[in-house]
Parts: structure tokens; C-alpha cells; sequence
């Protein structure tokens, strides 16, 4: 089991019947707030560029994502691989320089692709 499987598990046992009360009452909505709260310590963390509080920050958004994503699944909404799959899809229609036959040669180039890749996609799924 991978360390990513186990934090899944970790989440999920929390939100058990016999787990806490706390972790099983939350929602997607009470969830948001805890990853505004955590983002802002991730962005103090680089502001301060303390390397090792960023460490525990990028933690604790990570797993408040990881408990959101398992709520999603109980209420039926998606599920973590839905999410992954997504983003990995995403990523690679969007790295057309990378994945596909286009052309770059520097970071302006690659992200004004990306703007324009973007664009596409967006007006695809309209």
C-alpha cells in the first residue's frame, strides 16, 4: 500500500461510524473553509521561506483535500481517481509542446500555448 493509499484509509477511518465525530460531520462546504485556512499557511510558509512549515502545511491541505474527495464519494458525487483522472487529462491537453507535436522554446512561449490550450478546451466543453 503506497503512502498516498494510506492517507486515503487514514481519512476514511475517520470518517467511520466508530471514528471521529468531528471528521464524520463534515461536508464538501465545512471542508472549504479548512482548505482556505490551509492555503493561507502553505502561502506564509513560502513568504517566510520556511522550507520544513511548508512541508506540514502542503500535509495538511493535501489530507483536507483527501477527507473533501472522500466525502464527494459518500454523497456520491465522484471519486478520488475521477479527480486524478481528470487532472491528468487536463494536463496533458493542455502540455501540447510536451504530449503533442507543437513547438517551444521558452517559458513565455510554453505559456501562452497553455493560454490558447486553455481556451480550447474550455470551448469544448460548452
Amino acid at each position: 500500500m503506497t503512502t498516498f493509499d494510506k492517507l486515503v484509509e487514514l481519512s476514511k477511518r475517520l470518517r467511520a461510524p466508530d471514528g471521529c465525530p468531528w471528521d464524520r460531520k463534515q461536508t464538501i462546504k465545512s471542508l472549504a473553509k479548512c482548505i482556505e485556512e490551509e492555503s493561507g499557511e502553505v502561502l506564509e510558509a513560502i513568504e517566510k521561506e520556511d522550507h520544513e512549515n511548508l512541508k506540514e502545511e502542503l500535509g495538511d491541505l493535501f489530507f483536507s483535500m483527501i477527507m473533501m474527495m472522500n466525502v464527494a464519494e459518500d454523497e456520491g458525487h465522484f471519486t478520488a481517481t475521477d479527480v486524478f483522472k481528470a487532472i491528468g487529462e487536463k494536463i496533458v491537453s493542455r502540455h501540447t509542446w510536451v504530449f503533442g507535436d507543437d513547438k517551444v522554446e521558452t517559458a513565455e512561449e510554453a505559456l501562452e500555448l497553455w493560454k490558447k490550450n486553455k481556451k480550447k478546451n474550455k470551448k469544448k466543453k460548452s
